[in-house]
């Protein structure tokens, strides 16, 4: 599956129609969630079955898509069956339990309420509010593909503007000749990450680089706010609301920084090793220690364990989750364990006398375990998403594809 993302250019006539079809969405997403809490046993079908009781009920929501009212209750569907897989794994604290979402800033179309134009260069929505034709802007060329293969078009709100997403039914592999080389990496937060070739690469730290810029920008959107104009439920003035979006661009552009450094490191590991080899951290548990949280944070070391799965399918490369614990502590050399603190950078073993940096000896011990691993090991510490970001549907529904969540985490596109 390929993801194509365009940008929109309309009026803001139009903008608007888009805020009200994300809306309706979100409206319909989260009464199917009120409709499973209130109903026991109830599934995807039945969900499927409310959005048409929905449309005859509301005005507004009729005007929405039927297509695209069936994806919305896909999405809710998507977090309650994560729930239940959840459960099923007896999962430690939280199970994540479906809630109800106060913002919403996507809606899908399936194969319907949408139509390309001609030349390939235009969008138009065709749907009961009436958003009409827009100009996709972008280096993609549709022409490529037919328009039976595009499954979804996803029109997504950011801070700088309206996007299209083209879900695109192809299959993409690379063909790429064997290097004959096998990487270990471990990643920290002195060095993005440390192989077992001695090579480091530097963390970008992109966050604490804007962190300056960013608390001005605060700043400015607290000097703006009125708690009067909240108190009455008066709109906000002009000046609060060019400063918010002045804020939320900086955040998008910090989030685009790492997700494009993530990719092109990803790409560059997968396509020059056979073998790449790396931890299963739980990073949603490291980010509890509240002096480090930010670091780890900015690392996202998640996103590019993600990127090198990914990129692991398409490239025909093995990629290897390993368990993390003792990787540091034990000798590379002659395998016995050395206790040493956080800061001690360097290792020492007094068993053996090599001498090595720490960085290095533990991503030399995490490819040994995963040379030891009998055959392909994927994440077995991350679930099976989809090409839309989402969490990959289970039991009955192994076979339905789900749609996509945020990040911001759609396919490359190269």
């Amino acid at each position: 599956m390929l993801v194509y993302e365009f940008k929109l250019s309309g009026t803001q006539q139009q903008y608007r129609l888009i805020d009200e079809a994300i809306r309706t969405a979100l409206f319909v997403r989260n009464s199917c969630v009120r409709y499973w809490m209130d109903n026991a046993k109830i599934g995807k079908y039945d969900l499927s079955a409310l959005c048409k009781a929905l449309s005859k009920e509301f005005s507004f929501a009729n005007k929405l898509n039927s297509m695209a009212r069936q994806a919305s209750a896909e999405r809710a569907w998507s977090s309650i069956s994560r729930f239940y897989e959840n459960c099923k794994k007896k999962i430690k604290g939280k199970k994540g339990y479906p809630k109800f979402k106060r913002r919403g800033n996507s809606v899908e179309y399936k194969t319907s309420g949408w139509a390309l134009s001609e030349d390939r260069k235009h969008l138009a929505l065709t749907d009961g509010h009436n958003i009409g034709r827009m100009k996709l802007v972008g280096t993609y060329d549709l022409h490529y593909y037919q328009v039976e293969q595009i499954k979804r078009v996803r029109l997504v709100r950011r801070a700088d503007g309206y996007y299209a997403q083209f879900l695109i039914k192809v299959e993409r592999n690379i063909d790429t000749t064997p290097t004959g080389k096998t990487i270990g990496l471990d990643v920290g937060l002195n060095h993005f990450y440390t192989d077992s070739n001695g090579g480091q690469v530097e963390n970008p730290r992109f966050s604490r680089k804007a962190e300056k810029s960013i608390k001005r920008l605060q700043k400015r959107v607290s000097r703006r706010f009125s708690k009067t104009r909240k108190q009455e439920k008066i709109k906000q003035s002009s000046n609060y609301l060019k400063a918010k979006n002045k804020l939320s661009r900086k955040h998008l552009k910090v989030s685009r920084q790492r997700k494009d450094h993530a990719v092109k490191l990803a790409r560059c590991v997968v396509a020059s090793n056979d073998v790449v080899v790396y931890e299963d951290l739980r990073v949603a548990n490291m980010v509890k220690n509240h002096k480090l949280a930010k670091s780890i944070s900015d690392a996202s070391w998640y996103q590019f364990r993600v990127w090198i799965e990914y990129f692991g399918r398409i490239f025909g490369r093995t990629t290897i989750a390993v368990a993390p614990q003792y990787t540091s502590q034990d000798c590379s050399s002659c395998g016995k364990r050395v206790q040493k603190t956080l800061s001690t950078r360097t290792h020492k073993c007094p068993h053996c006398g090599y001498t090595a940096d720490r960085d290095e000896n533990a991503a030399i011990n995490i490819l040994k375990k995963g040379i030891a691993t009998a055959g392909h090991v994927g994440s077995s510490g991350l679930d099976p998403v989809n090409v839309w970001g989402d969490l990959s549907s289970t039991g009955n529904d192994a076979n339905q594809s789900q749609q996509d969540r945020s990040l911001n985490q759609e396919s490359p596109d190269f």
